[in-house]
Order: C-alpha cells, then sequence, then structure tokens
C-alpha cells in the first residue's frame, strides 16, 4: 500500500519478497471461460448468449468487439489440449457455453454441443489432464 515501507522498497527499485507455501494439495492448472475463448458463435447449432447480444448491441462495448471468433477454441481445442500437454498442466478447468446445449435457452438439447464437450474432456484425459467444468461462469 502507499506510504508503507514496502512501497518506498518498491519506488526505489528493490523489491521484498516473502516466500509463501502452498498446501501439498493445491492444484494447479489453467482455467478458461468458454465466451472469452471459444468462438463459433454460430458454429454446431449454437444459440445466443447473453454475452452475443449484449456485445453485438451498438455502444455496449467501446471498440465494438465481440467473442464471435475469440481464440477460435471450438475449431482448434485439439491443438490447445495438445499445447497443455506439452506444459505438463494437470488440470484445466473451463466452463459451458449453454447457449451451445440448450441454443433456445430450454427444451432440445443440441447433439453437436454435447459433442464437443464429450470431445473435448476425452481428450483431456487421453493427455492425462483433469478436466475441471465450471457450469456457469
Amino acid at each position: 500500500p502507499p506510504g508503507t515501507p514496502a512501497d518506498s522498497t518498491a519506488r526505489r527499485g528493490r523489491m521484498s519478497v516473502r516466500e509463501h507455501k502452498f498446501p501439498s494439495a493445491f492444484a494447479w492448472g489453467t482455467a478458461t471461460s468458454a465466451y472469452q475463448i471459444e468462438g463459433g458463435w454460430q458454429s454446431g447449432g449454437r444459440g445466443l448468449s447473453i454475452w452475443d447480444a449484449f456485445s453485438h448491441t451498438p455502444g455496449k462495448i467501446r471498440d465494438g468487439t465481440t467473442g464471435d471468433i475469440a481464440v477460435d477454441h471450438y475449431g482448434r481445442w485439439r491443438e490447445d489440449v495438445q499445447l497443455m500437454a506439452r506444459m505438463g498442466l494437470p488440470y484445466y478447468r473451463f466452463s459451458i457455453s449453454w447457449s451451445r446445449i440448450l441454443p433456445a435457452g430450454t427444451g432440445t438439447v443440441n447433439e453437436a454441443g454435447v459433442r464437443f464437450y464429450s470431445d473435448l474432456i476425452d481428450e483431456l484425459l487421453r493427455h492425462g489432464i483433469r478436466p475441471v467444468v465450471t457450469l456457469y461462469h
């Protein structure tokens, strides 16, 4: 915080770092959010999400960007899993895009959406990466 001895040290270019140890059971990995990574906004039977509606409303996002493509995890998930495996990540926490599973919000389940997440989970497991699913993010 400003005005503390640590702040004075940091401003002079010297940082004092305290060692912190994580518990042995602490789980390291990586995490994503469906809207921020998947893209594929009109692919595989996906419906519109609240973020699609918001980001496509003129004036809501300063520069008009959307998650329509994002980093195209929907199209490149196999490569993404291979990258995670090369990094040695033991866990991958991801969220499910419910508009991919239930395009109308209720009613008929989109089998292509279910297959996407099922295939992703299977590929993670093949590479020794434990999936951690967030139901809503």
